[in-house]
């Protein structure tokens, strides 16, 4: 009787295992897929990402890495590549000669998905950065 009810909760664990897992595989898929332009927003990411590697200096790169502190580490260089991109795109969009640090603020908004803005304002203020200028960007999206 305990080895059929092992079973049956093993079965239960494994669905759930799998759901969880093709869930993620789904969403990866999702980005693959060309847009009407014909290039899929991985492809957009990658693009930006290398048009804007000349603009990166040091100091920049210093501050992307401090903005994606709060994510947990095994996240943490897919959502750098896609905050870079998204930083990238505002750079190279205002004709900028670098990327700035009003550029970081500004991509960083812009790359995080509006279900997670409270804790983008809690450590944004837990880290004594101004984003007074881009608040229009937290309601507006």
């Amino acid at each position: 009787m305990l080895f059929q009810w092992t079973l049956i909760i093993w079965g239960f664990a494994l669905l759930a295992f799998m759901s969880v897992g093709g869930f993620f595989m789904f969403r990866k898929f999702m980005k693959v897929l060309p847009k009407n332009d014909g290039m899929s927003k991985l492809d957009w990411q990658n693009h930006y990402v290398e048009a804007s590697r000349h603009l990166w200096t040091e100091e920049s790169k210093a501050f992307l890495d401090k903005l994606v502190q709060p994510v947990p580490s095994p996240f943490r260089d897919i959502a750098r590549h896609s905050i870079a991109a998204k930083i990238g795109q505002v750079a190279l969009e205002s004709g900028a000669n670098e990327v700035t640090r009003e550029h970081c603020i500004e991509g960083y908004i812009l790359a995080t998905p509006r279900r997670d803005y409270k804790a983008l304002v809690t450590f944004l203020e837990k880290q004594n950065i101004d984003y007074t200028p881009f608040r229009h960007l937290l309601h507006g999206k």
